[in-house]
């Protein structure tokens, strides 16, 4: 049986969480009168990926930095403080599957700490799985904190087995190994990066897997900055796109099905069929018969821990 599912890369309003909110929910209204049974939406798109912490120079940029950091804290999402409330009520209403990103403001333990969180919400509107990215890449650290394996979870929902790496996590070998062992139908791999190498490394993830991908990042463009954004043009200036999005939908031990949809402020549809994962992986599965435990074993600490800060 088929699935239709929408991969949503149209953007947020950067910084501002309840606007960013609207958006997702107007979305998922959107796809269900198409028919997707599953919403899935780019990384950190609660209040939008924190592009500018590439841009920024450490040290000479720290004041800026401050100021725009606490913009993103103020809009960060608490869950435990019913912030997600809205999107689960619009799941259930839509009776929809939903995988979103977002910046998550530690409401238990600092009360400051933010991380990369992605969440998946089941079409009762239930919150199904929260997993927060294991590690922020490169100058994303000066964002977020470590998260754990807690997170690092595959559920069921009715279009499948689905589990979530979020950016270059999908260039953990051993924390895909995780996922794959817990016989996975889709991953979900929320990102900011494009380009032939990151399609590249999906079309293996899907191979070595044998299980459907997802992936796609924000279509962003230099226009959809908000004008109050601090120092916007010094940050910014005349650029055209900033992301590309490229969302895509790969089949298990497969390539593209649908998209990459490149520079497109859109939505692209596919239509997936979770026993595929299981049928590819009747010559290849790297945690089943084509595994060597008496050789290799994987540990995993699921158990949740505090805060891991580097500089926030």
């Amino acid at each position: 049986m088929t699935n239709k599912i929408a991969i949503i890369q149209t953007p947020p309003v950067l910084l501002d969480r309840d606007a960013s909110m609207q958006r997702a929910i107007a979305s998922i209204e959107e796809v269900a009168k198409q028919g997707a049974e599953l919403a899935v939406f780019p990384e950190a798109f609660l209040p939008g990926y924190p592009t500018w912490v590439w841009r920024l120079r450490p040290g000479n940029d720290m004041g800026l930095s401050n100021e725009i950091h606490k913009k993103l804290r103020h809009n960060a999402v608490d869950i435990d403080k019913g912030d997600l409330a809205p999107l689960m009520e619009a799941a259930d209403k839509h009776n929809m599957t939903v995988v979103m990103d977002m910046s998550e403001i530690d409401g238990c333990f600092s009360g400051s700490t933010l991380y990369n969180t992605v969440v998946v919400i089941g079409p009762g509107g239930q919150l199904l799985n929260r997993h927060r990215k294991l590690l922020a890449t490169n100058p994303e650290r000066m964002i977020w904190g470590a998260g754990d394996a807690s997170g690092l979870q595959v559920v069921d929902t009715p279009v499948g087995r689905i589990g979530c790496l979020l950016c270059w996590e999908n260039y953990m070998p051993l924390a895909r190994y995780a996922l794959y062992a817990q016989n996975i139908d889709i991953l979900v791999a929320p990102t900011w990066d494009c380009g032939e190498g990151w399609q590249a490394s999906l079309r293996h993830i899907a191979r070595e897997g044998g299980c459907w991908v997802v992936s796609l990042a924000t279509a962003l463009r230099a226009r959809d900055i908000p004008k109050d954004f601090p120092e916007r043009d010094s940050l910014f200036g005349d650029e055209d796109w900033i992301c590309d999005g490229e969302a895509v939908v790969l089949e298990p031990f497969g390539g593209p099905v649908a998209g990459p949809l490149h520079r497109k402020q859109e939505i692209l549809y596919a239509e997936i069929d979770a026993d595929k994962a299981a049928s590819a992986r009747r010559s290849l599965d790297v945690t089943g018969h084509y595994a060597r435990p008496d050789i290799f074993s994987l540990s995993v600490n699921r158990a949740a821990m505090p805060p891991v800060v580097f500089n926030n």
